[in-house]
């Protein structure tokens, strides 16, 4: 009877062990989406519109989940990054050109990471010329001394660390029938904030929170980490479940910073502008430990971004060109992939260390090379992933291939709304 038991349970164990050997690239690359840009974009939602926005993270978590599959699946069957795929594919000249704008917003985007970290340590009275060359050391060492297990292995304790905004909104005591009833019927948030009907406002946030799920960026950190986790089609299945984990913890978190802010600040008509205001606005309302909670998860996924942004530049401009890159690689193996990690952190901390840097500007700038740049990859990932010589018989079925084009002209016409946007701001009308 004994063996018969343990030989109906090993199944289960030898699989579930699989996945944990497996796990990492989908939870660390869909973890990331929540980096302060983001947390900032979900605290203005909850804080403008209470939970009537709360459903926009139904269509955000399908987005992700089919763009990032059909990531994995081609980095598992091909056992190339994306980078080279493209430049294989499509050219020297057009892979030359989007990786110069993408380095670029990429190093723009580092220096928003690296100014969430300042804001986040300001809610404890810490200065940010402190703060940012501490948290750049750190960077450099996690990833420049540290190998891709150890390594991969803190990125999945940050991802765990990203559910304290949990504990943030449960202290503020939500409305959960309000909460409910805004998840399963969208239509009384069409009446706009304050029931005056759809606004210019309005329109803008749902578009943020949506359009802004994909990051041209995280597609090439997602099929680099699959093949130097060195993740093998027979294990596809794991990888899958892998990626399902990683969209659901995104949208968790966005759901409960959401939740938070609407809770408190919504209920009291605080107007924020971006995350670290919502930290402080919770002391009074919420309490110490809530506004402490939500400024530690800030500093959280603050520094997990200002570590994977310039990691991910650094792989896939050195896939693209054909140098050595990888954490698992030494200094001396791979001198340009290091260097080129090395120079995105500095500069990055830099731009935040100059007094009166354009911090605004340098965000929307990077929003608008980012929208011009994700049609490019992902309609380049649509027709790789459907070419038969290239991914042999785990090419799209109709469906897989209906779903992920109907997702990606959605959000083309989002980012392309955010892209006029941004540029709009930016000539300051």
């Amino acid at each position: 009877m004994s063996e018969k038991t343990n030989s109906n349970k090993k199944p289960w164990l030898v699989s579930f062990m699989v996945f944990l050997s497996v796990l990492g690239p989908g939870l660390i690359t869909g973890s990331v989406d929540n980096d302060a840009g983001g947390i900032s974009a979900y605290s203005v939602a909850g804080a403008h519109y209470g939970y009537l926005l709360l459903w926009t993270l139904i269509p955000c978590f399908i987005a992700l989940l089919v763009v990032q599959e059909m990531n994995a699946r081609m980095g598992i069957v091909t056992q190339k990054g994306l980078a080279d795929l493209i430049r294989e594919n499509f050219g020297v000249k057009v892979t030359f050109f989007i990786f110069l704008g993408l380095l670029v917003a990429d190093i723009g985007n580092t220096a928003t990471e690296f100014a969430g970290i300042a804001g986040s340590l300001q809610v404890f009275n810490l200065s940010k010329y402190v703060s940012v060359p501490i948290a750049v050391i750190l960077v450099w060492l996690l990833v420049v001394k540290g190998t891709y297990k150890s390594v991969e292995k803190i990125f999945l304790v940050f991802s765990v660390f990203l559910l304290s905004y949990v504990f943030s909104a449960l202290l503020a005591r939500p409305d959960w029938h309000q909460i409910g009833t805004s998840l399963i019927n969208p239509i009384p948030s069409f009446n706009g904030a304050h029931g005056e009907g759809i606004d210019a406002a309005w329109i803008s946030t749902v578009i943020g929170l949506i359009g802004t799920t994909i990051a041209p960026w995280m597609q090439f950190y997602m099929q680099s980490s699959v093949i130097e986790k060195g993740i093998k089609i027979s294990e596809y299945k794991y990888e899958l479940m892998d990626v399902i984990l990683g969209c659901s913890v995104t949208v968790v978190v966005a759901f409960f910073i959401i939740v938070a802010c609407a809770a408190t600040l919504n209920k009291q008509g605080i107007t924020i502008y971006e995350a670290k205001d919502a930290a402080m606005a919770l002391k009074p309302l919420a309490g110490d430990l809530a506004s402490s909670i939500f400024a530690f998860g800030l500093l959280v996924a603050s520094v997990f971004s200002a570590t994977i942004l310039p990691l991910a530049t650094a792989f896939y401009i050195c896939e693209a060109f054909g140098f050595e890159a990888g954490i698992g690689k030494t200094m001396k193996e791979a001198p340009e992939f290091y260097g080129l990690f090395t120079a995105i952190i500095i500069i990055g901390a830099i731009i935040i260390l100059i007094p009166g840097s354009p911090l605004l500007q340098i965000s929307l700038g990077s929003q608008v090379i980012n929208g011009m740049l994700l049609p490019v990859v992902l309609i380049c990932m649509m027709l790789m992933v459907n070419k038969k010589d290239l991914m042999g018989e785990y090419t799209n079925n109709k469906f897989k291939n209906w779903v992920g084009w109907v997702t990606i002209v959605i959000l083309i016409a989002l980012t392309t709304v955010l892209l006029f946007q941004a540029i709009i701001k930016i000539l300051g009308f």
